[in-house]
């Protein structure tokens, strides 16, 4: 199956399983260590096979305190620059804040990745429908000092079904067509593992399918309550619940470690090619 995604001044595609997103967190505390860095670490990213790169100068890991635009504006502004003096590939940052984005895009971004899903600042919707971004709209649960401390519910995919075609549909009110909108359960964002693993396995059904799905698994605490091994050591958990997750119906997985999921990623692909050409379908369920 082929994906298409629509940036502001042309339209990307892949033919593998699903677009693969490079992780480059331009901060000091990000949960995965190995993460962390500037523009070195994008341009071996882009080497590595990334299809797109999601960079962030706030942590939004669990406990993660708050980042001002400034600080936020030094970390990412000069890793996009000098990415744009090499590649053009597709740049998502990873952000809350209208300040930042709007830096971000007069530099060379592309993609706005808000895990607030506009809640945190609104302007940055009409600031995304008027320079015509895509933007990704995540669900979570309060903010990440505190998102932990309450991963109950009565039927969660239900839950953030609601909250996600709620938010999209602010999207689309604020003049952002339906085609530049992808939602993102928010694994890990005030969910315990067996939320998590509802989530995964029915990722594709959310908001009736409207919206392409970005799925953000790896390495994370539910990857490692699945395996017991700790961060270092959950890859191939990673790339495995990947795999599940582009066959229940995401089409980005957003990654800690491209060059895997990139060979994960055009396995899946050739795979669904070959059983459409011989008139089966590859499904996971």
């Amino acid at each position: 199956m082929r994906h298409t995604l629509h940036l502001a001044d042309r339209d990307i595609g892949t033919d593998n399983g699903a677009f693969v997103m490079g992780i480059v967190n331009a901060t000091p505390d990000s949960f995965w260590q190995e993460s962390r860095g500037g523009a070195d670490e994008a341009l071996r990213l882009i080497g590595e096979g990334a299809d797109i790169l999601d960079v962030g100068g706030e942590s939004s890991r669990p406990g993660a305190e708050y980042v001002d635009a400034e600080t936020e504006i030094q970390r990412v502004i000069p890793v996009i620059s000098e990415i744009r003096k090499h590649s053009d590939i597709p740049v998502s940052v990873d952000t809350r804040k209208y300040e930042v984005m709007r830096a971000a895009f007069e530099a060379g971004a592309d993609i706005l990745n808000d895990i607030s899903a506009f809640e945190d600042d609104p302007r940055l919707g009409k600031y995304a429908a008027d320079t015509k971004m895509p933007v990704i709209l995540m669900h979570k649960r309060g903010n990440p000092v505190i998102m932990q401390n309450n991963t109950a519910y009565h039927d969660v995919f239900a839950e953030v079904d609601s909250y996600l075609t709620e938010r999209a549909a602010f999207a689309e009110s604020c003049g952002i067509s339906s085609s530049k909108i992808i939602v993102d359960p928010g694994i890990g964002f005030g969910k315990n593992c067996t939320a998590n693993k509802e989530l995964i396995l029915r990722c594709g059904e959310l908001c009736g399918r409207k919206y392409p799905v970005l799925m953000a698994l790896s390495r994370k605490t539910c990857i490692g309550d699945m395996t017991g091994r700790p961060v270092q050591d959950r890859l191939y958990g990673t790339l495995a619940a990947d795999v599940i997750a582009v066959l229940a119906g995401a089409c980005i997985i957003r990654v800690h470690d491209v060059a895997a999921a990139a060979d994960t990623m055009k396995v899946t692909g050739a795979l669904e090619q070959h059983s459409d050409a011989e008139g089966r379908r590859f499904e996971y369920i």
